[in-house]
């Protein structure tokens, strides 16, 4: 039943734990359906009048965000699977990642429960609470 379900797979990737959990499962579904994993990292993006202040900061985020991918790429090809990535910029991260599924027909999001933001939420955090609230793609939320 999965070889047809899971072709095409988003999984969110932001080098926490949860993260990392996520794309560990992203990796199995793959295997079993012999299909391809997207990885997508969301920058925040920032208003112009900061800029000047936060140019540094950008770079140093950008430079973090590709290093994930790096690991997530290499995490996939021990296992012979296809990885490709996304690296967006946005103010709002769950508009971002639910747009891209939606638009480029992923059959799956996985995501993870908690990620690096503020751990205000008990259980799931706000970008994994907001994309399961809003995606129409099916989503899989890992501890």
């Amino acid at each position: 039943m999965l070889q047809n379900r899971f072709k095409k797979i988003l999984v969110g990737i932001d080098g926490s734990p949860n993260s990392i959990r996520g794309l560990n499962q992203a990796i199995s579904l793959a295997r079993q359906s012999q299909g391809t994993i997207t990885g997508i990292h969301v920058l925040p993006e920032f208003p112009p009048s900061y800029e000047i202040d936060i140019k540094s900061y950008r770079v140093q985020l950008s430079k973090i965000a590709k290093k994930f991918m790096e690991s997530a790429k290499t995490s996939a090809a021990r296992h012979g699977i296809e990885f490709n990535e996304k690296i967006a910029s946005s103010k709002n991260a769950v508009d971002t990642i639910v747009g891209f599924a939606s638009k480029n027909k992923f059959d799956v999001i996985i995501i993870g429960s908690r990620g690096l933001g503020s751990p205000k939420a008990n259980y799931v955090g706000s970008v994994a609470h907001g994309i399961v609230n809003n995606s129409k793609v099916p989503v899989l939320v890992v501890k």
